[in-house]
């Protein structure tokens, strides 16, 4: 079961089984400066502890088409310092990415032929680092994201959703799995 403390709460949320359905508040987003030259931090983002040794699996439907409409993981120390990681649909595309904030934003992406398919993001901390991987389904593990986070201080994750452009995004996640940090950074 998906559990947290909500930042920023969203539009609606309705449990279906194990599943939430999450709709996000046009508007909705995270970013720091970058660029866009403007400081956003209301997406909303269901967390629960996230220590130092430790990592997060968060699963959700990948089923939106709306420029900006996102859904993933948010690791969070505070509004200057997070990662966000998860598929986007920017420029006509889903996009797998992650954006990476100490002070200001940067984001890398991809596109990816996931329409309509879980996703699984896995956050994996340990030390002074973050590693992102992704998956479709039960296919193979990809490594997104090796990331810099501060060592040794209680930080919160959990599933976002965000619609910078639009109203009625609703994402489906269909699960969050605590667990331990990856044992190697390459199998």
């Amino acid at each position: 079961m998906i559990t947290g403390e909500w930042l920023n709460p969203p539009a609606a949320v309705v449990r279906d089984g194990s599943a939430l359905l999450v709709t996000a508040a046009k508007g909705s987003d995270f970013w720091r400066t970058t660029s866009y030259g403007y400081d956003r931090d209301g997406g909303h983002a269901l967390l629960s502890p996230f220590g130092p040794e430790a990592a997060l699996e968060v699963s959700f439907v990948a089923d939106y088409d709306r420029q900006f409409d996102q859904a993933g993981l948010l690791v969070r120390l505070n509004e200057e310092i997070w990662i966000k990681a998860g598929v986007e649909y920017c420029d006509g595309a889903l996009q797998l990415g992650a954006v990476v904030t100490n002070d200001v934003s940067d984001w890398s992406s991809a596109p990816v032929p996931w329409e309509g398919r879980e996703v699984t993001i896995r956050a994996s901390r340990s030390g002074d680092a973050v590693t992102i991987r992704a998956r479709a389904g039960s296919g193979p593990w990809r490594m997104i994201r090796l990331a810099p986070f501060p060592p040794g201080v209680e930080a919160a994750a959990g599933p976002y959703c965000c619609a910078p452009e639009r109203e009625g995004l609703t994402v489906r996640f269909t699960g969050a799995a605590p667990g331990p940090p990856d044992d190697v950074l390459h199998a």
